[in-house]
């Protein structure tokens, strides 16, 4: 009975930790996805700037 307890414990502990580390790679892409999604948007405006100054 104790080696069942055991492997139960180390099966939750294995599936806590690779749901941790899930939840911390969605985590980096979506900070990573944001700082390209703001910098694609600032570089935008730049263009967008820099074309309607040529126009006037």
């Amino acid at each position: 009975m104790k080696k069942l307890q055991l492997f139960t414990l180390l099966s939750v502990l294995a599936v806590m930790f690779s749901g941790c580390e899930l939840i911390g790679g969605i985590f980096k892409a979506g900070v990573w996805s944001g700082i390209i999604i703001v910098v694609l948007v600032i570089v935008l405006i730049i263009w967008l700037i820099g074309r309607m100054g040529r126009k006037g």
